[in-house]
């Protein structure tokens, strides 16, 4: 039951290219955003388009798949975790953030 406490599941499509970001150590990290789309009928039988975007952060080996395979508008799955953080912008303003921590992905669509 532990993995169900904090994990997210979403299907969606790239709005930009992986921003890939290399460090000394070897590591590396890859940020993109994600947009999951939904719809609906509302009371007058119109169809509703709902789209959420997520951002998403993928570290080393899996930010090497970003990097070789992913590009804008291409439909992946991927499982990860929620990550919240705080940090302080140039004016000295406290900006907080909320995150997908990838884990896993699958490349869907055509390549």
């Amino acid at each position: 039951m532990n993995a169900l406490r904090n994990k997210v599941s979403l299907i969606g499509n790239l709005g930009n290219d992986p921003e890939i970001t290399a460090f000394e150590n070897g590591n590396k990290v890859a940020r993109f955003n994600i947009a999951t789309n939904e719809s609906y009928k509302n009371k007058q039988g119109e169809r509703i388009e709902n789209t959420q975007w997520h951002t998403v952060v993928a570290w080393n080996s899996l930010a090497k798949i970003i990097e070789d395979y992913v590009k804008k508008g291409q439909e992946i799955a991927l499982e990860g975790k929620l990550v919240q953080r705080s940090y302080e912008s140039k004016s000295g303003e406290k900006r907080f953030v909320t995150e997908i921590e990838m884990k896993d992905i699958l490349l869907l669509g055509k390549k």
